[in-house]
């Protein structure tokens, strides 16, 4: 049996920001997830999985907005079914709602907090402002603060879009200095019907420029020190390891996204009724998960590849990117950028899988480079 991933949504697309290239449409009637749905997913959820781990990844709009005792409940429950099954939470929120409290139980249960900021005040500012259009850097710096104060494992998510890829070193160095040594770098990619990319989004040329110039740092300085999730994504590729991320990973499929009524969609990207695949109240998600439509969704992403990206080089470490990313003749809106960072960083990427296959340390590139 295939397993699945689900990216939980049980605030549905409420969210306390109002955020410039947020691509979520709030519905006022939508509602937090109820009791009676919260259930049979977490049920289900273990249910699906065939091996001993069990990760529950909640996601928003704003997952806070259902308040602490609704996670104590999700706790309870998965307690409950539990089975004998390992299992693990990922948090993803803005954390203006953040406090003690919450922190306490993050650490109590032992949950992985993801942040999103979008660099250091001027930058994030210029697109994440609460509903009131007030500026949030300094509520979202104050939680971190309190997640490092009680000991809580996180990692930042940073949406790279229009602004802030103009500043790569810049926002890397004040990213690192956060508190967390695990980051992840997501290029906004907004297009409309006719392909074009909205103002806010990040170009393949400056997606390009971004990566290289943040690895160029992280290279020399931070080998083994922090964490970003497409380098590590990369080097397990160059070292024989199926990608980390699902952008570089051969198909997709089976990282469906649940609503708060309990309809599942093919993936976070793609909550379009085309993609709605059932409802866990109509049908458990074992069986949606095996459903032909899951299937196909999962392989087009190879047999929708332009015929250029088939002849590509970099071809086994982007797999043609996210088909969401996608221009109309099948190549991504961040080919380019991809190409320049993946011949980049082929020369370092080979040596560190080199040093890891002979059981050395990859950190020792970085002496290499400072003694070159």
């Amino acid at each position: 049996m295939t397993g699945c991933q689900v990216m939980v949504k049980p605030a549905s697309s409420r969210c306390n920001l109002r955020c410039r290239y947020c691509f979520y449409i709030e519905k006022p009637q939508q509602r937090v997830m109820e009791d009676e749905t919260l259930d049979a997913f977490i049920r289900q959820h273990i249910d699906a999985q065939p091996g001993d781990e069990v990760l529950f990844a909640w996601q928003g709009g704003e997952p806070t907005l259902c308040g602490l005792d609704y996670f104590k409940r999700v706790a309870a429950l998965q307690q409950r079914y539990a089975n004998g099954k390992r299992i693990t939470n990922a948090f993803q929120t803005n954390g203006i709602l953040l406090n003690d409290e919450w922190c306490r139980f993050f650490r109590e249960q032992n949950w992985l907090v993801g942040i999103s900021i979008d660099g250091p005040a001027p930058l994030h500012d210029a697109f994440r402002v609460s509903n009131s259009g007030k500026p949030t850097h300094h509520r979202v710096v104050d939680a971190i603060n309190l997640l490092v104060a009680h000991r809580v494992e996180f990692n930042l998510l940073v949406v790279v879009n229009s602004l802030n890829s103009q500043h790569p070193q810049a926002l890397y160095r004040y990213l690192r200095a956060l508190g967390t040594p695990f980051i992840q770098f997501i290029p906004l990619v907004e297009q409309d019907e006719n392909g074009n990319l909205s103002i806010e989004s990040v170009t393949g040329q400056r997606w390009g420029e971004f990566l290289t110039r943040v690895f160029s740092v992280w290279v020399r300085e931070d080998i083994g020190r922090v964490y970003v999730q497409l380098f590590d994504s990369t080097l397990g590729i160059w070292c024989g390891y199926p990608s980390q991320m699902c952008a570089q990973s051969e198909r997709c499929g089976h990282a469906f996204a649940l609503e708060s009524n309990g309809d599942i969609y093919q993936c976070d990207h793609y909550v379009y009724p085309a993609y709605r695949l059932g409802n866990i109240h109509q049908q458990p998600l074992k069986t949606l998960n095996a459903l032909p439509e899951a299937i196909a969704f999962g392989d087009n992403k190879q047999q929708s590849l332009s015929p250029s990206c088939r002849q590509c080089p970099v071809l086994r470490l982007c797999q043609g990117d996210c088909p969401k990313h996608r221009l109309q003749q099948g190549k991504s809106t961040l080919c380019d950028g991809y190409r320049q960072f993946f011949t980049y960083t082929e020369p370092h990427m080979k040596t560190m899988r080199d040093l890891l296959k002979h059981h050395r340390s990859p950190v020792e590139l970085m002496v290499m480079l400072q003694q070159s």
